[in-house]
Parts: structure tokens; sequence; C-alpha cells
């Protein structure tokens, strides 16, 4: 077998599985454990938010801690422990294994290929690739969301940033991540921009959902 058709197959496999680790569809799996399905509930969406604004913050915690290891994982496991071992090199193994773990979240065989929006399992490829970036997205992700209450606006602006970050401490020499990785978070934050597409037109006209404060959700009872 040449060397060429090993690095296709490696792909390919590295590939598959990364796929169908993202694809796990955490919020329905949980949604059917209480009994619903989370698409016919709040937002519709199948992401820990939703799944907060429909079943609690215990479930949310959940949610995401498993949509965030459904892209650490593979990243770690798939990308730099197999390819890393064969023969294209951990890189582009990487990079592979975090672009299908997206896919798998967004568009999940299991569901019809209408999945969430990506944020949580971004986050989880990025801390695989280079997690200073994501110190800091979460730390803008803090300040925008106790200013505005809107968790979309929120993870837009965190992942413009971690992706800024990278680039800049790229350009810098601050940080080792590859111009590879620095173009696939930049791709990754504008497929989630993208994603958030109608969140970005109730955020115009001021119909987007937000969460309250305590004091006041007791006003409004």
């Amino acid at each position: 077998m040449s060397d060429s058709v090993k690095v296709v197959i490696e792909l390919l496999v590295v590939a598959l599985l990364s796929y169908l680790a993202g694809s796990i569809p955490t919020g329905y799996l949980i949604g059917k454990l209480n009994g619903i399905d989370i698409r016919k509930h709040g937002s519709h969406n199948i992401g820990a938010t939703n799944v907060r604004r429909v079943l609690g913050r215990d479930w949310s915690f959940i949610c995401f801690a498993c949509d965030f290891l459904k892209g650490y994982l593979p990243v770690l496991l798939f990308g730099k422990q197999m390819a890393g071992a064969w023969i294209i090199g951990a890189g582009y193994g990487t990079l592979v294994a975090a672009f299908a773990s997206i896919c798998g979240h967004i568009f999940p065989v299991w569901l019809g290929f209408k999945g969430g929006k990506g944020v949580s399992t971004c986050l989880g490829v990025v801390t695989g690739i280079a997690w200073i970036p994501v110190l800091v997205g979460g730390i803008i992700w803090l300040i925008v969301f106790k200013i505005s209450r809107i968790v979309s606006l929120a993870s837009m602006i965190s992942v413009g940033c971690i992706a800024l970050c990278a680039l800049g401490m790229k350009i810098f020499g601050y940080h080792s991540i590859s111009w590879q990785g620095v173009i696939l978070l930049v791709v990754i934050a504008l497929l989630v921009i993208v994603r958030h597409k109608d969140n970005i037109i109730r955020i115009k006209n001021g119909t987007e959902n937000k969460f309250l404060k305590k004091k006041d959700e007791k006003k409004e009872e």
C-alpha cells in the first residue's frame, strides 16, 4: 500500500471517528431522559442554552460538558494521538478531527442533519488546539453576558475574540499554534456566527431572549 493511500485512509478514519463523536445529540438525549423532545420546546435548539431554559441549570451544565468533550476528546485522541502515530502528523490530524467533530454536532446524522449551533463543541475543539485564546474568550463571554444577558450575543463575540487572539498570538510569536490552526479558528468563528443568523435578526429587532437576573425574575412574577 502506497503512502498516499495510507494518508487518505488515515484522514477518513480520523474524520469518521470525530464526526461520530461530535454527532452524539446530547441535548436531545437529555430531553428524552426527561420525557420530552427538546426540539419542540423553548428555542427548539438542542444546545445547553435551550436545555437550561427548558429543564434547568443542572441539566444545562451536563449538556455543556458533554458537548464540550465532543470537541475536545476527538482532537486529543483522534487528531493528536492517532494521526501523530501515523503518517500525516498530529497537526493535520488535529485539523481534520476538529472540523469533523464540529460538523457532527451541527449536522448529526441521527437527527436528520439538524443539530446545535456548535458553540460548546467549538470551545472544546479550540481548547484542544490552543487553550489561551479560550481563556480570553471566556472572559469576554462573561463580560458581554453580564452586560447584555443575551447568551447568543456573548457567544458570537467571544468566538470572534478567540479567533483574533489566536491570530495575534501567531503574528507576535507567543504561541506554537500553526497557521492552519489559526485559519481553522477563523472558520469556526464564522461558522458559529452564521449558525446564529436568526439570533442576529432577533437581536437587531430587540426580541432576542434574555436570561434575567433573579431580582428581575421576582419582579416579573
